[in-house]
């Protein structure tokens, strides 16, 4: 059984045109962090030129499908009937993407088959983390 999800995902770019545009993006989790889920969006659609992930938590994730969720650099909320808005907040200002709610779900579904919700715990490798922590310290 495979160890990591990637779902590739439609998303539509808030702009200041009355257009929005299609860029890709790709939902990413790995069971070896199973807390975390990431959106990487590739270096065509960004203003740097090279790919950009954003890393925030499954549970926003999901909590932003039902209702506003979070404070920091990542925020996300339902939108309309069949689209969720996910905010990205970086000091050189701030990405809002739209993405059909459906598909999130969906790759929710596959990574509550892969881990759990509740059992993510369970597949922390903490000898290793701390093994990384403790290396430099001697």
């Amino acid at each position: 059984m495979s160890t990591v999800i990637e779902q590739p995902v439609e998303a539509r770019l808030v702009a200041a045109a009355p257009r929005m545009p299609n860029i890709p993006a790709t939902l990413h989790y790995d069971r070896r962090d199973p807390f975390a889920v990431r959106m990487t969006f590739p270096a065509p659609a960004t203003l740097e030129g090279v790919d950009v992930c954003w890393t925030f938590s499954r549970e926003l994730l999901a909590a932003g499908l039902e209702d506003a969720e979070g404070y920091g650099d990542v925020r996300v909320r339902p939108y309309g009937y069949d689209r969720t808005v996910l905010e990205f907040h970086a000091p050189e200002g701030t990405a809002i993407v739209h993405v059909r709610s459906g598909e999130i779900r969906r790759f929710l579904e596959a990574t509550g088959a892969l881990v759990p919700v509740g059992l993510e715990h369970l597949h922390l490798d903490l000898d290793h983390g701390l093994a990384e922590l403790m290396r430099d310290s001697c």
